[in-house]
């Protein structure tokens, strides 16, 4: 069989920009403190407006960003460059300061590992890009909010959430990690790995017969396979990956794609971004791997990618204002080394 297509990183840029551009309809999310708190979502957020929701916003120019970085000279670079110019400024930045100051919960735990993941890509692109290191420097006062608020909270949070949906916390904490380590912060990296090792490292014979959830988009159990793999040493995560294996993994339910019965819902839409979750997962840890694993994985991801690659740039906008982000992480798009 041959391996899905890829989707143009043009295509995915287009979607993202149209995307960003989007005001309404936006699925707000949203604590007022009084009448005067009740304002249009550009006005409550001058930065990450657009995209269906506050968190697809900022994933949606982390796919931008990542886009220019994979194809600057792109027929849409300048497009995507402009954007950046007109959006990220220090006023609206410090708008978004204000609103997270206000409001200690606000999008934790993925909100947050997006907005670290878009810092940590900006701070990539400046390398290349000059008018990045301006984009890196307006988001830098939110991004360091939320490394304090992450080093803040961990701590406190003596239980992991396993659900495939947003309060999953390997996820958040992957992209946590990613931004960590790309940015040199220490304090961040550590409080990840305490709370991670503490929360997955004792973890065995994970129950993958229940994923997914009628509106997962990630898979538990790969996400913390693949934060643990970020985590321990390769013959260390082995060891921890064996005893962590379902009974029978070549039958769980990790290597058949999910179908998507109604895309132009909502919820039930999630599950194409947890086929290119899964897909993502599967081939980052495809290195860790031992045969027979190592081919049933590989068929898996390429499995995947086609049963939901297609998904990342047509369809209904409930689907389509965030998916391209998956995609991207799926066809390679996550690392910060290269470009």
């Amino acid at each position: 069989m041959q391996p899905p297509p890829a989707v143009p990183v043009d295509a995915l840029a287009a979607t993202a920009l149209a995307n960003v551009a989007t005001e309404y309809p936006f699925h707000l999310v949203h604590m007022a403190r009084s009448d005067a708190d009740l304002l249009p979502p550009a006005a409550l957020h001058p930065l990450f407006h657009g995209s269906y929701d506050w968190h697809s916003c900022v994933h949606m120019h982390w796919t931008l960003a990542r886009c220019l970085r994979l194809s600057r000279q792109g027929s849409l670079a300048p497009r995507i460059a402009a954007h950046f110019e007109a959006r990220f400024t220090a006023a609206a930045a410090a708008g978004e300061c204000a609103y997270f100051a206000a409001r200690a919960g606000f999008e934790r735990p993925y909100g947050w590992g997006w907005l670290l993941q878009l810092a940590g890509e900006l701070d990539a692109l400046a390398a290349i890009h000059h008018a990045a290191a301006r984009w890196r420097d307006v988001l830098a006062p939110l991004a360091q909010l939320v490394v304090a608020r992450f080093i803040a909270w961990l701590p406190r949070a003596e239980f992991p959430t396993r659900a495939g949906t947003h309060g999953n916390t390997a996820f958040a904490l992957l992209l946590a990690l990613n931004f960590a380590r790309r940015c040199r912060a220490g304090p961040l990296a550590a409080a990840i790995e305490e709370r991670a090792l503490r929360w997955y490292g004792n973890d065995r014979a994970y129950p993958a017969r229940y994923e997914p959830g009628g509106d997962d988009f990630l898979s538990g159990g790969l996400c913390e396979a693949l934060l643990m793999a970020r985590l321990l040493p390769a013959p260390h995560w082995r060891h921890w990956w064996q005893a962590f294996l379902p009974d029978d993994p070549r039958h769980c339910g990790w290597f058949a794609p999910v179908g998507v019965a109604d895309p132009s819902d909502a919820r039930i839409v999630h599950l194409h971004g947890l086929n290119l979750s899964r897909a993502w997962c599967w081939r980052q840890l495809l290195p860790l791997l031992d045969e027979p694993l190592r081919a049933s994985a590989a068929a898996a991801a390429e499995a995947h990618l086609r049963a939901s690659l297609v998904a990342a740039t047509a369809g209904d906008y409930v689907g389509t204002h965030w998916l391209a982000s998956f995609a991207l992480l799926a066809q390679g798009g996550e690392s910060f080394a290269g470009g």
